[in-house]
């Protein structure tokens, strides 16, 4: 029998059950790497999202769009 996981389903395999420190390590360990880490911070990103208050989400939507409008380096 064969497992099939989505892409999803396999990033979140593995960071669950990692404690604050792991996980801030494979989330700096992944920024600015490999493109192939991207959907990894993405699902990261959608849990964020989800379990954020509205006023977070406002936050995080103005310091995105502010570093948008800088130039790119």
């Amino acid at each position: 029998m064969t497992l099939t996981m989505s892409l999803r389903e396999a990033i979140l395999h593995r960071v669950r059950g990692l404690n604050p420190d792991e996980l801030r390590n494979v989330i700096e360990d992944s920024i600015g790497n490999a493109e192939m880490a991207l959907p990894g911070l993405g699902v990261l990103f959608e849990i964020i999202w989800q379990h954020s208050a509205p006023d977070d989400q406002q936050r995080m939507l103005e310091a995105l769009h502010s570093q948008l409008q800088q130039p790119s380096s």
